[in-house]
């Protein structure tokens, strides 16, 4: 992964209207842009027609190649709500190596006063959009965007999905060579759909000739404006000459869509499930939401503060990847909720406590942009955070604390969701393509669809019971606020956490213990998280008269975090764990194997669990992960990310090593 160092440079002429610096062109066209979209993009794709011809559940996927300004999308976005039916969906896909900064965004879409209603909804969510897949929730959920930010060919292979019109709209082949390459239409070819549409204002003959070599049948057309022609054509295929690209491995691939009833039970109320919960429940599905306790976020997502706090890796990694885009997506969803009780972006300080820390934490400065996180000196980071600090560290400008409850109860409160409190999940059971939830003595609830969300618990169903999850013990500590506590502007972080104040109190944690099963809070732990906040500031513990607190009469809770072997939690379908050793015992003499074995799945389970002490940050994306399996939409995260959470993952190695 190469990290994106900046927004879009622009110029702005005299009229206001946006040119790139890099590309020394412009990004619409100096007569009409709009009619010209409209002409070359929406209307060579034959879209009005295929809006309105869409099923009531039906679903288009439109990719395009140069986000731009959006203007592309926000046209096909109005067609689309003029034309389609209430109950259709619209998922739109767009690469872009420079996006614009919002306040540059903002300034290029008041040009088209046209689509104000559309461009409101879109800047409203433009938040935290950073390096790699970044997924944008609009009107509702009735629409999806889906930005990849970055490359267009580090970006384009790593997607998961189906494309069925393509808006070719790069800058000029003479500006911006590498928009226009073979590799570029290869993928292309390889996303497209049977039959999918393609159209581009450029007429340029290698242009035509290398995209009707990728499978494409091109042709020229009357243009507008500036344009003499254009191109448009249709996917016929891929070019018999050319090898295929490779099919993804059997075990990662995807489950067969199900066809009927969109119907689907969820077990456990906390993050991972509401989140689940709400992604179906946009699509159109009815969804059961089964919770033990009294209410929603009863164990680890209830903390009265939780951390929104990015734990990269200056290396790219799958996990780095995977919160980048996690915490993008987090930060639109808490834009519905009510700021400074539900949530606030007040930052993120993570202080460079040792030597150690300070040269990573100068790595990640290095590798990402100054709007994800810098680097803050002593006296600036004291004016930033308001308390007096010891040293200085690493600020994340769009982080802060978030109250998950909140979070979940705006999740499970979305149309088609039925929350069943009280409802304990003892057995599932598969009876006649339903999945069944029994209490033992009882069905709860069935449903075609399950998906299994409540933490560790999971393990308690036969499917998931050799999946290697732990259970690690945390308690947070409450310190009501002072007069002179409420300075701290920013969370603070060293080994343990603290936020300003919300309602009142402080929230001080976590403990770890991977020892103890007992939730009942103990002065032990009290008294080592505020030796925590002694190490956090000593400035702090007087203004909070900490010293003088006694921990045996501190208030605090405890929960279990859920983690995995490898701290990335475990999303996806769930298999037949002995039919899986049997179909695959091969990779166990030569791992370099890959039997064209379909996967034994088990049709309609999936999981969505191990998020450990990032649920705030992985767990909602992860409910869209597992929404876009079951729509056969394209995925929300590189496909090396989506197979490095898969469930599979633990009985592939077992058989590698030998061990299954």
């Amino acid at each position: 992964m190469t990290p994106i160092q900046q927004h879009a440079q622009l110029d702005w002429d005299d009229q206001g209207r946006p040119r790139s610096r890099v590309f020394d062109d412009v990004y619409f066209s100096d007569q009409s842009g709009l009619d010209e979209t409209r002409y070359v993009f929406l209307e060579q794709n034959n879209l009005t027609e295929r809006f309105a011809a869409l099923a009531d559940d039906g679903r288009l996927v439109i990719g395009e190649t140069g986000f731009g300004t959006g203007l592309n999308f926000l046209c096909a976005w109005q067609l689309f709500e003029q034309c389609a039916p209430t109950g259709a969906r619209l998922h739109f896909v767009s690469v872009e190596k420079y996006p614009l900064s919002p306040r540059d965004l903002r300034r290029a879409l008041e040009l088209w006063p046209q689509l104000k209603h559309q461009a409101e909804q879109l800047l409203e969510q433009y938040v935290a959009v950073h390096q790699g897949f970044q997924r944008l929730t609009l009107a509702g959920g009735r629409v999806t965007l889906t930005l990849l930010i970055g490359d267009a060919l580090e970006q384009l292979p790593q997607l998961d999905g189906q494309i069925d019109a393509w808006f070719l709209d790069g800058f000029a082949p003479a500006k911006n060579p590498e928009m226009w390459t073979a590799e570029l239409f290869a993928e292309l070819a390889r996303l497209a759909a049977p039959d999918a549409t393609l159209s581009t204002f450029t007429s340029t003959g290698w242009v035509r000739r290398s995209l009707n070599a990728a499978g494409f049948k091109m042709k020229r057309t009357p243009g507008i404006g500036h344009k003499w022609e254009i191109l448009r054509g249709v996917f016929l295929g891929w070019p018999e000459q050319t090898p295929a690209p490779a099919p993804a491995k059997p075990w990662y691939a995807r489950p067969t869509t199900l066809i009927g009833e969109r119907r689907a039970l969820v077990i456990g109320g906390g993050l991972a499930g509401c989140a689940s919960a709400a992604s179906l429940a946009a699509r159109g599905w009815q969804v059961t939401l089964l919770e033990r306790h009294a209410g929603l976020a009863e164990e680890a997502s209830g903390n009265p503060q939780g951390v929104l706090y990015l734990k990269l890796s200056a290396h790219g990694t799958a996990l780095s990847q995977m919160i980048l885009s996690c915490f993008g997506y987090t930060r639109r969803v808490l834009e519905q909720l009510q700021r400074g009780v539900d949530w606030d972006a007040c930052g993120v300080l993570q202080l460079a406590f040792n030597g150690k820390e300070a040269e990573r934490q100068a790595q990640l400065a290095d590798a990402f942009p100054r709007d994800l996180l810098h680097t803050l000196d002593q006296s600036e980071a004291q004016v930033r955070s308001g308390i007096d600090l010891a040293c200085g560290g690493l600020f994340y400008p769009e982080g802060g604390w978030v109250h998950p409850p909140a979070l979940c109860r705006w999740q499970a409160s979305q149309p088609g969701i039925d929350v069943q409190p009280h409802h304990e999940v003892l057995q599932l059971r598969r009876i006649d393509g339903q999945w069944q939830a029994w209490d033992g003595e009882r069905c709860l609830a069935s449903a075609p669809v399950a998906i299994l969300a409540s933490a560790a618990e999971i393990k308690r169903f036969e499917p998931a019971a050799e999946l290697p999850l732990k259970r690690i013990r945390g308690q947070i500590t409450r310190l009501p606020q002072t007069s002179r506590s409420q300075s701290l502007a920013t969370v603070v972080c060293a080994e343990g956490y603290v936020a300003p104040p919300r309602l009142g109190e402080h929230t001080l944690g976590a403990s770890f213990d991977f020892n103890s099963d007992d939730l009942t809070p103990t002065a032990a732990e009290h008294a080592g998280n505020l030796r925590m906040l002694e190490e956090i500031s000593q400035d702090l513990v007087e203004r909070l008269n900490a010293a003088t607190l006694d921990p045996q009469h501190l208030e605090g809770r405890a929960a279990f975090r859920c983690t995995s072997p490898d701290y990335l939690p475990i999303v996806g379908p769930l298999a037949d764990r002995q039919a899986f050793t049997e179909a695959y015992v091969a990779l166990g003499k030569d791992a370099r194997q890959v039997p064209d074995t379909p996967c034994p799945w088990l049709d309609g389970l999936y999981i969505n669990s191990g998020h450990g002490s990032r649920g705030l940050i992985t767990a909602p994306l992860s409910g869209e992960l597992i929404a876009a399996w079951l729509d056969n939409e394209p995925l929300p995260l590189p496909r090396i990310v989506a197979e490095a959470c898969h469930p599979n993952r633990f009985a592939l190695r077992a058989l590698i090593r030998g061990k299954a």
